[in-house]
């Protein structure tokens, strides 16, 4: 496909669409008059972000459903497609936005919570893909947006499941988009910094942590979440919008990738001295 991709009149939907990323990238496209499939497993979270549409455009507004949706959960994203085609009747943009984070070391973290994580992070974004390809297929023009991180680019200490994933969405994002070529179907991969989302305050954390070294860890984290959720959202678009394959979102993702490829060995003490 050539050209710029347009948004009005098509389907998305989002996944972690209840806050977030997901929420501020939800509105974004509703301004552009793209309908709406709007899903997580915040359901407060997701009526806020209608109401939100709503209060913007009021009668203007395009099409907008909401649906509960545990992306960890294998036989609720296969009876979703389903509930698509008969709320929307057909797909056109797949965004993979839902994501959860731990605390702790590799040894802190229990194997339940690395499952948990990595069902959500990964497995979540390769079964909604499977699920929703055939759709994305019968569009006359589809992207699939699979958000990565910052430390799908980067690996640091105390993020072992979350990089694991991230590096993983990462992966699958590119090989599948090699695979895709030829298609109506392009894929981007997101590489987002440090947006500012309630991720790090809501991490699950190990039992047994010093309470005053995980809010010791949650604030160093939250100094780093500085970019607004708008902004990225614009930045999302804007690639998809141009069919980039990949996009950096925010000053840090892209001095870090930077860095990362100069000093593919070196880069944990360069990052950590930036850090502080």
């Amino acid at each position: 496909m050539s050209g710029l991709m347009r948004f009005r009149d098509r389907h998305a939907l989002i996944t972690g669409a209840g806050s977030g990323i997901g929420a501020a990238t939800a509105r974004a496209l509703a301004r552009r008059g793209c309908n709406l499939v709007l899903a997580d497993i915040n359901e407060a979270g997701l009526e806020a972000t209608r109401a939100a549409i709503g209060d913007e455009l009021g009668n203007r507004r395009p099409l907008v459903t909401t649906h509960r949706l545990d992306v960890g959960k294998a036989d609720e994203i296969a009876a979703f497609p389903e509930v698509v085609a008969r709320t929307h009747g057909k797909l056109d943009i797949l965004m993979n936005n839902a994501g959860v984070t731990t605390g702790g070391t590799f040894e802190q973290v229990p194997e339940q919570d690395f499952e948990w994580l990595i069902d959500i992070n990964f497995w979540g974004v390769v079964r909604m893909t499977r699920a929703f390809l055939p759709m994305l297929h019968e569009s006359d023009d589809a992207r699939l947006v699979n958000v990565s991180s910052l430390y799908g680019l980067i690996a640091p200490p105390g993020q072992t499941a979350y990089s694991a994933a991230k590096f993983a969405v990462r992966g699958f994002s590119n090989a599948l988009a090699q695979e895709l070529a030829g298609t109506r179907i392009g894929v981007t991969v997101v590489h987002p910094g440090g947006v500012r989302t309630a991720i790090a305050t809501s991490a699950r954390v190990p039992a047994g942590a010093e309470p005053a070294d995980v809010a010791r860890e949650q604030k160093r984290y939250e100094r780093l979440l500085r970019l607004a959720p708008e902004t990225a959202a614009d930045i999302i678009l804007g690639a998809v919008e141009r069919r980039k394959n990949r996009v950096l979102v925010g000053s840090d993702a892209k001095v870090v990738s930077v860095i990362e490829r100069l000093f593919p060995v070196s880069y944990p003490a360069i990052v950590a001295k930036l850090s502080r």
